[in-house]
């Protein structure tokens, strides 16, 4: 069982992303050019937000030479299976007729749910 991982609001969550997209160890300014073309956000919202994620345990910082450069203490594979859970048993109860159909009122296509299908069929997940 995956062990508890808060759900991150919006902001948090794609400074996460993007703390996840680049090589680690990842500087703040990687981090806001990262963000630049989907969610601009400036220096000090970043760094504030990094400092949530670290008292929140997602993140740690450490000084190379004159600057702060982060690390992810939470992966995006562990994030993931902790979300995925809390859905299927929050707002699923449970179900998994009930968590199927969310996936295909989801708007996958078909294609996406075919390749999914194929993916439990050959165990592949």
């Amino acid at each position: 069982m995956t062990p508890t991982i808060r759900r991150l609001p919006d902001g948090e969550l794609e400074v996460m992303q993007a703390l996840w997209a680049c090589k680690a160890p990842a500087a703040a300014a990687d981090l806001e050019e990262r963000l630049r073309a989907s969610h601009p956000m400036a220096p000090t919202t970043v760094l504030t937000i990094l400092t949530r994620l670290g008292e929140k345990g997602f993140v740690t910082a450490e000084r190379a030479g004159r600057r702060r450069v982060y690390r992810p203490l939470v992966s995006r594979s562990d994030y993931l299976a902790a979300q995925s859970g809390a859905f299927f048993r929050g707002l699923c109860g449970g179900s998994v007729s009930t968590f199927a159909a969310a996936l295909c009122d989801s708007g996958l296509s078909r294609e996406e749910l075919e390749e999914l299908r194929d993916l439990l069929e050959r165990d592949a997940l």
